[in-house]
């Protein structure tokens, strides 16, 4: 598997212990930074990671900063990105699953290496379950970056939320 990865510089030996552990797993890693421990602006890399998935270069990504939040913000904001912040294995599966997720957003200080390294692990063997409803909600999703008409109305997600209130979901 063809995988990218980016940080900021609070989690850059995190990151690079992330990097020899996929390489030891046989994935093909693009490291797209950053490479020290010099302040700088995590989105920078998680736009790096998004635009290398978005291209089909890498089949995932996977950003870290220190909670998670600030990376995984900038690069869900590449078109195409499908990307789930994640502090444990069922979360992680279940992106995959339902979600489809492309990148794979974690805290360096939140989540330990070897938690992460196992979250990786499951985001990466799970499969998306292509499911005419899954289908739906990602298009939804997808639907909420294009400046359009129809995600301006109020009932944009109605048909969703009526399906939850019928029980048609179990969490």
């Amino acid at each position: 598997m063809k995988i990218s990865i980016g940080c900021d510089h609070i989690v850059t030996e995190i990151k690079n212990e992330m990097v020899k552990y996929l390489k030891g797993k046989g994935h093909e890693v693009f490291d797209e930074g950053t490479f020290d421990n010099e302040r700088t602006h995590y989105p920078i890399y998680g736009r790096k990671v998004g635009l290398r998935v978005s291209s089909k270069e890498a089949d995932f990504g996977i950003v870290i900063c220190g909670t998670g939040v600030g990376i995984s913000n900038a690069a869900s904001k590449v078109p195409g990105i499908r990307l789930s912040l994640v502090r444990d294995v069922l979360t992680a599966k279940t992106a995959r699953e339902k979600l489809d997720a492309n990148v794979l957003g974690l805290g360096g200080r939140i989540t330990g290496t070897g938690l992460m390294q196992n979250i990786t692990d499951e985001f990466l063997a799970a499969q998306y379950e292509k499911t005419e409803e899954n289908e739906k909600l990602i298009e939804r999703i997808n639907n909420l970056k294009k400046e359009n008409e129809e995600i301006k109305k109020e009932e944009f997600f109605d048909e969703f939320i009526k399906k939850w209130d019928l029980g048609y979901y179990h969490d």
